[in-house]
C-alpha cells in the first residue's frame, strides 16, 4: 500500500467525523445519529456513494441548519471529504465508510430525511441490475429508512440508468416523481436551482465534453 494512502487511513482512524469498521461507534449509532454524532439534532441527509465528499460538503456548507453524512466504501475518498470539511470548519457533516447494501445495519427506520444519489456506477450489465442504487432492492431500503415524506434525488450522466430509474419508479405505487429532466443545466426554473447549485469535479468534466446531466427528484410515500 502506498505510504500516502496508509497515512490517510491512519488519519481516518483518529478522526471523530469518520465512522468506519473498527471504531466502537460503528455499530452503535443506528437510530441515534442526530443526538449522538452531531452537535445539533437537525434533519439528516445522506449521500449514498459520496466519493471525495464534494457534494456532501457542498450541501453542508449551503444548509447550516441541517446535518449531512457521506457514505462510501473507499477510505481515501472520505479522507478527502473529511479534510475539506475541517478546512471549512463545518460541524454539520460526517462520513461513514461502508457499503450501501448495509444501510439498514447503520440507520434506524425513519431516521433519514433526505437521500442524494450522485453519479453512481450505472452497472450496465444485466447481471448487475440488483446492484444499481435505484433498483427495487435499494428503493425498498430507502423507503424503510426515510421519514414520512422523505425526499430522494438522483443525478447521473448515464441516460441508461436514468431511464431505468424512471421505469422502476413508474411501476411502484408508493413512488411520487416530483420533477425530472434529461438536461439539468438547460432548465431555468427555480425548482431545479438546488440541484444546479453544486457541481462535482466529474460533473464539470461531463459538461465540458457536452454530456447532459440527468436529474430526478422523488418520494417514496
Amino acid at each position: 500500500m502506498p505510504r500516502v494512502k496508509l497515512h490517510r487511513f491512519t488519519d481516518n482512524a483518529t478522526r471523530p467525523d469518520i465512522i468506519e469498521p473498527g471504531k466502537p461507534e460503528y455499530e452503535q449509532l443506528g437510530g441515534r445519529w442526530r443526538t449522538d454524532f452531531f452537535p445539533e439534532p437537525h434533519p439528516l441527509t445522506l449521500e449514498v456513494g459520496c466519493g471525495k465528499g464534494e457534494y456532501t460538503v457542498g450541501l453542508a456548507l449551503r444548509h447550516p441548519g441541517r446535518n449531512f453524512l457521506g457514505l462510501d466504501i473507499k477510505g481515501e475518498r472520505i479522507w478527502r471529504g473529511s479534510t475539506r470539511a475541517a478546512e471549512l470548519g463545518l460541524a454539520n457533516v460526517g462520513f461513514v465508510r461502508m457499503r450501501a447494501e448495509a444501510l439498514a445495519a447503520q440507520f434506524g427506520p425513519g431516521e433519514l430525511d433526505e437521500i442524494w444519489i450522485t453519479f453512481p456506477d450505472p452497472r450496465p450489465r444485466d447481471r448487475d441490475i440488483k446492484r444499481r442504487l435505484t433498483s427495487p432492492r435499494f428503493l425498498n431500503l430507502y423507503a424503510e429508512l426515510l421519514s414520512p415524506g422523505g425526499l430522494l434525488h438522483l443525478k447521473t450522466d448515464n441516460a441508461g440508468l436514468f431511464e431505468y430509474s424512471l421505469e422502476i419508479l413508474a411501476a411502484r405505487p408508493d413512488a411520487v416523481v416530483e420533477r425530472h429532466t434529461r438536461d439539468l443545466y438547460a432548465e431555468s426554473g427555480p425548482e431545479f436551482a438546488e440541484a444546479q447549485a453544486i457541481q462535482t469535479n466529474f460533473e464539470g468534466k461531463y459538461r465540458a465534453v457536452g454530456l447532459p446531466i440527468n436529474y430526478l427528484q422523488f418520494r417514496l410515500s
